[in-house]
């Protein structure tokens, strides 16, 4: 990204946050007919899935959104080609690209960001950006990060070169990773990486070394920079922390801005939108880009249309999450909502013989896509031992899908230095919500476990 470039298209960004609801209602329905007549032209399956649904051309300037069909990815995995407007890309391709290139933010051809997601196949998924909607997607992330600044902050800020470090997993095609880099990138900040299966003996160092002026990853992975910052492990002078890729908890919040003396600021997105909403505090609930996108929700039921990702449309595309509208904040155009229901993972911790203690993040391993392999958790049965709950679609791939965990799973404990941790793989019927709250955790407690078997 060009730094100026990057400035100059912020700054005319940032003047949505002061238009009315009325004008932000209007701003997104011309891009959203702007969208339907697009796909209605370029996308051979919108076309049909509209004709099919009774809905013409002459139609598209009139209908409301609620009038489209719905789809979710399962049905975007499967119409994969027909739905994009990019001719001659398949999935293939972009398999190819993402085994040979998995820990490079280079564009596939040079002009298309191509962001990994894991299949419920065993295969992973694929959301493609070209340059236009990367461009807008990170200029939406970047104005969530400096939300509440004035323009003279934000130069101020700027000009003083800020030193950037990401703690997520930083080791695949994952959005997050793309687009913070991307980011950080374009407004000249210097950065560094601090994976998640970097081993935290090294943390300290990397941190001392680096001396970071604002954070930027998964909450649960700050949390620990912020112990190490309590316990007098580390000493940085933080100008801000933004919290991404999970769920920030009040409680958590809380902490972070004690121990960091800063404002908490949390990046709401998907890998089909990454770019979704911020939140400042729990008391303002979370905004949403009503500028970006359009968020419905229907009986519970969440669903997306991106309103800048003309490459890959998605229009009233299923998201997993949950959430509840609220009334807008007076002053503010963007809607405003409740999440309710977000992967908010724990860590596994592990502790050797010494007293020397370690983690694993569950989202280390999120971009496991072996064939066969639906769906996994993981329970810790010791200090130094867990298995993983594995579902797996058919009953002659348990031995190959087996072997490819215990292959993959052997290389992070490795890298993680904790070889000492034994690890098993146990195949399960089904892996189910917790009966109490209805999620899903990649994480799962002993009783939680039995509650399941005796079902």
């Amino acid at each position: 990204m060009d730094y100026l470039k990057t400035l100059r298209d912020l700054f005319a960004f940032m003047k949505n946050t002061r238009l009315s609801e009325t004008q932000m209602r209007e701003l997104q329905n011309q891009k959203l007919r702007a969208l339907l007549h697009f796909v209605w032209e370029r996308s051979a399956f919108y076309r049909h899935t509209f004709e099919e649904a009774g809905i013409t051309e002459k139609q598209l300037d009139r209908l409301p959104l609620s009038a489209f069909p719905t789809i979710d990815k399962t049905i975007l995995m499967e119409h994969f080609e027909e739905l994009i407007t990019i001719p001659g890309l398949n999935q293939e391709q972009l398999r190819k690209f993402d085994a040979e290139n998995t820990a490079d933010r280079r564009p596939y051809l040079g002009k298309y960001h191509v962001v990994h997601s894991s299949g419920s196949t065993g295969k992973p998924g694929y959301f493609i950006y070209d340059e236009a909607a990367w461009h807008t997607m990170l200029l939406g992330i970047i104005r969530g990060a400096l939300w509440n600044m004035t323009i003279l902050q934000i130069l101020k800020l700027l000009a003083g070169r800020p030193r950037i470090i990401y703690i997520a997993a930083t080791d695949g095609r994952y959005g997050g990773a793309m687009a913070v880099g991307d980011g950080i990138d374009g407004v000249g900040a210097k950065q560094m990486y601090l994976d998640i299966k970097t081993p935290l003996d090294d943390w300290i160092d990397s941190v001392h070394k680096f001396q970071p002026n604002i954070i930027i990853g998964y909450p649960s992975a700050i949390k620990i920079l912020a112990e190490f910052v309590e316990d007098g492990k580390v000493q940085v002078q933080i100008k801000r922390v933004i919290s991404c890729g999970e769920p920030l908890g009040s409680g958590l919040r809380k902490f972070l801005e004690r121990s960091f003396k800063c404002p908490v600021i949390n990046i709401y997105g998907a890998s089909e939108s990454l770019a979704l909403g911020v939140e400042t505090g729990t008391e303002d609930g979370m905004l949403l880009f009503d500028d970006l996108n359009i968020i419905e929700v229907e009986n519970g039921v969440m669903y997306l249309t991106s309103l800048y990702n003309f490459a890959q449309p998605l229009i009233r595309y299923r998201l997993s999450d949950h959430l509840v509208l609220k009334e807008p904040m007076p002053g503010s155009p963007f809607s405003r909502a409740e999440i309710l229901l977000g992967r908010n993972e724990d860590l596994l911790w592990f502790e050797d013989t010494a007293g020397r203690r370690d983690f694993l993040h569950p989202l280390a391993v999120e971009g496991f896509c072996i064939e066969g392999l639906l769906d996994y958790q993981f329970r810790q049965t010791a200090p130094d031992a867990f298995e993983m709950l594995a579902e797996a679609a058919f009953e002659e791939r348990k031995p190959a899908i087996e072997a490819e965990i215990l292959r993959q799973m052997k290389g992070i404990l490795q890298g993680k230095h904790l070889g000492y941790v034994q690890f098993y793989v146990r195949f399960v019927d089904a892996i189910l919500p917790n009966p109490e709250t209805g999620k899903k955790s990649m994480i799962v407690s002993t009783i939680q476990t039995e509650m399941e078997e005796a079902v």
